[in-house]
C-alpha cells in the first residue's frame, strides 16, 4: 500500500499525487503505475497512471491524474484522497516506452500524454542532460498545460491548438511539422522520439515525424484512452 504525502493541483482537471511506497522498485522514466480501488461490497476498479516525477531512487513518487466526468478511479482521487491515505499500487509497470537518461530524445506529448514525458525532462534536467532532450507539448488552451510553472525552459516549446496567448507568434493550430523540425534538429538524427497523448494524436505526430525522415524503428508510440 502506497501511502498519499500531498496533493497538488495542476490545471481545474488535474491533480498531482506524491505517494510513498516502501521497498519499492525504482521505476525509469516512463513507467506508469496501477491503482486499485475496492469498494465495501468486493467491487473493484483498476486504471494505469504515468509516474510524472523522475527516478531519484527514493521511495516516493508522483502520478499526474486527469479528472474524468464519469471515471470511477479519477474523480475518487480528485474529490475523496487526501494527504495520509493509503492506496493499493502495483507497478512500476513497462519496458519499451522508457528512456535511459543517456541517448538524444525527442518528446512529443498531447494534453496529459505529456506526464511520462515530463519525468523524462526532469530526468535530464536533474542530470544536466538538457541538451540531450526536446519536448514539444501540444494543449487546447494556455489553462490546460500541466506543470506550467515548471515545464518552460530551452528544452521545451508549446503549441496551442485552440486558443493562444495573446501577442503569441503562432496561431493556435493542429500541430504541424513546422512545430517539429527545430526539436528534430536539436537531437540530431540518432534520437528516439517518444510519442504520447490520444490515438488521433499519435497518428498525427508519428506521421509528421516519418514525413521529417525519422526512422520508424526509432519512434516509440504511448497512445491513451479514456482513463476513468
Amino acid at each position: 500500500m502506497a501511502t498519499v504525502l500531498g496533493v497538488r493541483t495542476e490545471t481545474a482537471r488535474a491533480k498531482t499525487f506524491r505517494l510513498s511506497l516502501p521497498g519499492r522498485t525504482p521505476h525509469l522514466a516512463g513507467q506508469h503505475y496501477v491503482i486499485r480501488l475496492t469498494a465495501p461490497d468486493g467491487y473493484t476498479a483498476s486504471r494505469s497512471y504515468s509516474v510524472a516525477s523522475a527516478p531519484d531512487g527514493s521511495d516516493e513518487f508522483e502520478i499526474t491524474v486527469e479528472r474524468l466526468e464519469e471515471g470511477e478511479v479519477s474523480t475518487f482521487l480528485h474529490d475523496v484522497v487526501e494527504p495520509g491515505d493509503e492506496l493499493e499500487v502495483r507497478g512500476p509497470i513497462g519496458k519499451f516506452f522508457v528512456w535511459d537518461g543517456e541517448s538524444p530524445a525527442l518528446l512529443v506529448g498531447g494534453g496529459s500524454g505529456v506526464v511520462p514525458l515530463m519525468a523524462m525532462l526532469r530526468l535530464a534536467r536533474a542530470a544536466g542532460r538538457s541538451d540531450r532532450v526536446r519536448l514539444v507539448v501540444s494543449v487546447r488552451a494556455p489553462e490546460d498545460l500541466l506543470f506550467a510553472d515548471e515545464l518552460p525552459g530551452p528544452e521545451t516549446s508549446v503549441v496551442h491548438t485552440r486558443r493562444a496567448l495573446p501577442g503569441e507568434p503562432r496561431p493556435a493550430g493542429r500541430i504541424a511539422l513546422e512545430d517539429l523540425v527545430p526539436a528534430i534538429a536539436a537531437v540530431g538524427p540518432g534520437a528516439t522520439a517518444f510519442v504520447c497523448g490520444s490515438a488521433g494524436f499519435c497518428d498525427t505526430v508519428t506521421g509528421l515525424l516519418t514525413e521529417a525522415g525519422v526512422p520508424v524503428e526509432r519512434i516509440r508510440v504511448e497512445r491513451f484512452g479514456p482513463t476513468r
